[in-house]
């Protein structure tokens, strides 16, 4: 992760330097001892992580914060602590109240990563469409649309009402872009859009385009306990 410091003690920047250098999934592109600098360097880099001190001279953590319509995460140090209200506010991943230990920091860097993936998964859940590859061409397909999936190998399979697509993305792909309450796995070679279910009956899944799919042993129960619930 790309970060910065913003801070206007000398001492506080050697910690937070030496605290950086030793995770090896941080680096350090840019210190600055007070807002106005950093606001000039983010409006031309693009940073994931900002180590913030809230008591800095001509524009103070939290106005600067304030200020920022696109914000990395942040990290914000202070050694007063009556202002750690005024960062969970401002949606902060975590609050370091100096003097803090390397653990801490760790800690709060962890903190990030989480909430990282998270944020990835939200985005993935969130897409109503994706394009795949035909050809020389690239098709819209909304998720919507999609009945089943199919597993072709290193393959997938994409039936619509109208048409079924060969997509060159492997089935495990397809699973991480669509949203785990619409769609479900019922066997290893396919997955279902639970809203174009018509009926159960027996080990057998019956769709909207009158295609029926074998339910897996593997896969059964769980199926049915949250189709049926």
């Amino acid at each position: 992760m790309r970060c910065i410091i913003v801070e206007d003690q000398q001492p506080a920047q050697r910690i937070l330097k030496k605290y950086i250098a030793d995770i090896g999934s941080l680096t350090l592109v840019g210190t600055f001892g007070d807002a106005m600098q950093a606001m000039d360097f983010l409006q031309n880099e693009s940073v994931d992580l900002m180590f913030l001190d809230i008591n800095l001279p001509k524009l103070s953590g939290i106005s600067f914060l304030k200020s920022l319509s696109k914000r990395p995460q942040v990290i914000m140090t202070t050694a007063y602590s009556e202002y750690a209200l005024d960062g969970y506010e401002l949606d902060v991943v975590d609050y370091l109240l100096k003097p803090f230990s390397f653990e801490r920091f760790v800690k709060a860097v962890g903190k990030v990563r989480r909430h990282t993936e998270l944020s990835g998964e939200t985005e993935n859940q969130s897409k109503k469409e994706h394009f795949i590859k035909i050809g020389y061409e690239h098709i819209r397909i909304a998720f919507d649309d999609i009945i089943y999936l199919a597993a072709d190998g290193d393959y997938c399979e994409v039936c619509l009402a109208d048409k079924k697509h060969l997509s060159s993305e492997p089935m495990k792909k397809w699973l991480e872009l669509l949203n785990q309450d619409d769609f479900y796995r019922i066997h290893k070679s396919y997955v279902v859009n639970i809203h174009k279910i018509i009926k159960l009956s027996g080990n057998q899944v019956h769709l909207q385009d009158d295609a029926v799919l074998p339910i897996g042993r593997t896969y059964r129960e769980e199926f049915m306990e949250r189709f049926l619930k």
